[in-house]
């Protein structure tokens, strides 16, 4: 990890983002995911990439060390719910990462993609070619990559004008009363734990999060959840927040009692968007992995 200082010199009052890809060597969208991961700091607090910048501000940057990484197509089956030549929407199995990051340059998405589809778009360099969203390692379900700069850049645009829509179910701890709710609740990293993510006013980004009661059970309650926005484990911070943690889900919860889920029961089960090139609104769909309908059964059958 290398850090980089500078002090804004000129008068200005530009975006963060904006100042640093033209005064750095550092692209917008790398300024972007830095600041996502809470490695900017203006005047010594966490800053996002919309922040206003102004004479005298000192940013200061913590900026992984790069290293020549070889990404290699690695031969591991994807199940594949479509595919052209503009985008490839896959069901993304439990345990596996999207995409490489230090410690860990194989067995993901990518390594998989790149054998499959040769090539994918370069937005994103090396490390998350074809990548324009994520869903975590342990999470299940619908994920779109792109196969061309082109496509990228639209699906990244409906993303950023919440015209992508995506659609998660998840078993929640507790017994959730009301059928529909929205948790409209600002997301940031918590200080505390930096893999973590939490409601607070410091640092954070607007979130929005519909749920619908799917079934009941005495111990549990199965949600439908529709993302408004898209923010890092947003489901599973704002379901801590009301005190009803996403079950199995060890970082913001605990272990699932009934049985090993290893890991968070979420699954991203519809993902609807606009054809890169056809302009067809398209939606897919990723039917309930075999653990989450067992974890189902075996509540189904609990009496207390």
């Amino acid at each position: 990890m290398a850090k980089q200082t500078w002090i804004v010199s000129e008068d200005t009052k530009e975006r963060l983002d904006k100042y640093l890809s033209s005064n750095t060597e550092l692209s917008r969208t790398r300024v972007q995911q830095l600041a996502d991961d809470g490695m900017i700091f203006v005047n010594g607090k966490v800053a996002k990439s919309s922040s206003k910048v102004v004479t005298g501000d000192e940013i200061s940057c913590d900026v992984p060390e790069d290293r020549p990484v070889d990404i290699l197509p690695e031969n591991i089956p994807l199940d594949i719910l479509y595919e052209d030549h503009d985008i490839i929407v896959i069901n993304k199995p439990k345990g596996m990462v999207v995409h490489p990051a230090p410690g860990n340059y194989s067995n993901t998405m990518v390594n998989a993609l790149l054998y499959h589809c040769k090539d994918l778009s370069g937005i994103n360099g090396v490390i998350r070619p074809g990548i324009v969203h994520r869903i975590d390692k342990d999470t299940t379900g619908c994920i779109v990559a792109c196969k061309n700069d082109k496509a990228h850049e639209a699906i990244a645009k409906q993303l950023e004008n919440k015209t992508c829509h995506r659609v998660y179910k998840t078993i929640v701890v507790g017994n959730i009363t009301h059928d529909d709710g929205l948790i409209d609740a600002p997301i940031g990293r918590d200080p505390r734990d930096r893999q973590r993510m939490k409601v607070t006013e410091e640092n954070s980004r607007d979130a929005r999060t519909h749920f619908h009661v799917l079934e009941r059970f005495n111990v549990a309650t199965y949600l439908e959840c529709r993302l408004e926005t898209g923010r890092t484990h947003q489901i599973r911070a704002h379901m801590k927040y009301i005190n009803h943690p996403v079950m199995g889900d060890d970082k913001y919860g605990k272990p699932c009692p009934y049985m090993d889920t290893q890991g968070q029961v979420l699954h991203a089960s519809e993902l609807t968007l606009v054809h890169p090139t056809t302009g067809e609104t398209m939606t897919f769909h990723a039917p309930l992995p075999s653990y989450f309908e067992k974890l189902l059964e075996i509540l189904r059958k609990r009496v207390v």
